[in-house]
């Protein structure tokens, strides 16, 4: 009877060991997912211009090789290498004295047969010479007269000066040297250009040409009556929002076929001469005037295979795709023409966080978080 109830007593002791561990082991509760965050905003109604953006290359309104036009030593350099000169600076001066005594000569002659001709128009009168002297005195009046002229011709020469105002380059010929001793390949002393204004050289692919003047002809504008009217809107690569306003100045009447493409050219005042020649530019040209329409910021369009494309938070803060068709970009703004309306929660930012169908916590653009 001892033994019995001993193993009894274990039984009980096991079975409420057992009890006490099963209870102590609680069932492991499923994790709840939070939602990521994302931030979005309602597409801005606002006036929208359409255009097209070109890349340009910097062009002077002219330039001009300044050249010895007489042989000579160079005897001064005047300037400055890529200074900016008025019209009429002395640039350079050839050694002038050949040519002041070439002047001298010509002129002591002219004075001789001058008066020698006036001298012969007063014996003829008195019947003391013939008519035949009177004319060779005249002829020879009238070489010297020339010879004169082109002696003092020669030796302004001498001394060069700006054609118009200007960016001067490098000097190419140092003091001392000969030049002007090929009348068929004259010396270049200097290249000046002038910016002030100048153009922006751009070119234009043939689709791009049929649709402005598809709708320049929708918008009642005869083809080239912009040349001298339409504006042109140009920057650098370090600028924004295209400071630099212009004209259309000239597009050609015909198309490169190595290229496809029309060249086309835009006048800038360039007042303040940022503008110099070599520069790259992007130039933005308006097709009419501006036009009500929706924007979005452009890093909330996104593009693939597909075609371009917006996330949206629905009413049951799902994310949607959407299928838009862009308009022109302006600044860090994308127009819409098509896919989006102004009630439409467009997320525009934490798009790498999430996926199609996912439920999300869209918080408005502006508004405080909750």
């Amino acid at each position: 009877m001892k033994t019995i109830h001993s193993l009894t007593a274990s039984g009980a002791l096991f079975l409420t060991l057992c009890t006490s561990l099963t209870s102590c082991k609680k069932t492991p509760q499923p994790t709840k997912l939070v939602p990521p965050s994302v931030t979005v905003a309602h597409p801005k109604a606002t006036d929208v211009t359409n255009h097209i953006d070109f890349t340009g290359t910097v062009g002077a309104f002219q330039s001009v090789n300044v050249v010895a036009r007489v042989k000579g030593y160079l005897e001064v350099i005047s300037f400055q290498d890529g200074s900016y000169v008025t019209k009429g600076t002395p640039l350079c001066k050839i050694q002038q004295d050949e040519y002041i005594d070439q002047l001298k000569i010509n002129q002591a002659r002219l004075d001789y047969d001058s008066a020698e001709y006036a001298r012969q128009l007063t014996l003829v009168k008195q019947n003391a010479t013939s008519e035949a002297n009177v004319q060779k005195y005249l002829s020879l009046k009238q070489e010297d007269e020339g010879n004169v002229a082109i002696a003092k011709l020669n030796l302004d020469y001498t001394t060069l000066t700006a054609p118009f105002d200007g960016l001067l380059g490098a000097h190419q010929v140092d003091v001392g040297n000969l030049v002007g001793n090929s009348p068929t390949n004259p010396t270049t002393l200097v290249t000046i250009e002038q910016i002030t204004p100048v153009y922006v050289n751009f070119s234009i692919n043939t689709r791009d040409a049929l649709a402005i003047r598809t709708l320049m002809r929708a918008n009642g504008v005869v083809d080239k009556s912009g040349i001298g009217k339409q504006p042109v809107f140009a920057q650098l690569e370090n600028e924004k929002d295209f400071p630099h306003e212009g004209k259309l100045d000239f597009s050609n009447n015909s198309v490169d076929t190595s290229t496809g493409t029309i060249q086309i050219r835009g006048i800038f005042p360039n007042l303040d001469r940022t503008l110099f020649p070599g520069l790259f530019a992007l130039v933005r040209m308006p097709l009419g005037p501006p036009q009500p329409g929706i924007v979005l910021p452009d890093s909330a369009v996104l593009s693939d295979q597909e075609g371009d494309y917006v996330l949206l938070v629905d009413s049951t803060e799902k994310v949607e795709r959407r299928t838009i068709v862009k308009g022109p970009l302006n600044g860090s703004n994308r127009a819409i023409t098509k896919g989006v309306a102004t009630t439409d929660r467009v997320v525009i930012s934490g798009i790498p966080n999430i996926s199609i169908g996912q439920t999300v916590k869209a918080t408005l653009e502006n508004s405080p978080a909750e």
